[in-house]
């Protein structure tokens, strides 16, 4: 099996291609590691195949926040620059800066 590589690294901020939502990615799964349930809930035509990194993200959108795990070929780097409003980020990240937050525990 072939090593899969990760395009979005913990702390980056990223955006969904369909939806109106972003967030900060805070863990990632190599492929696909949610319940079959959570899987054949998404319509057959726009479900993502299995064998691609998944991403947990803190995600808001103009309504609310809340935890979304998304498939990489259905995120965009956010390349605004602003940071993301979700309460939990600050229990997990550093101060947001350059466009992405710095994972706690491993700064000086």
């Amino acid at each position: 099996m072939i090593p899969k590589t990760a395009k979005f690294s913990l702390g980056q901020v990223v955006r969904h291609r369909k939806h109106p939502f972003r967030g900060v990615v805070f863990d990632v799964d190599p492929e696909f590691a949610n319940t079959e349930e959570w899987y054949d809930s998404i319509p057959a035509e726009a479900r993502p195949a299995r064998d691609q990194p998944y991403y947990h993200l803190l995600a808001e959108n103009e309504a609310t926040f809340y935890v979304a795990y998304v498939s990489e070929q259905n995120l965009l780097a956010d390349d605004d620059g602003g940071p993301v409003e979700h309460p939990e980020v600050d229990e997990l990240f550093g101060e947001f800066e350059d466009g992405r937050y710095p994972v706690q525990g491993f700064m000086n």
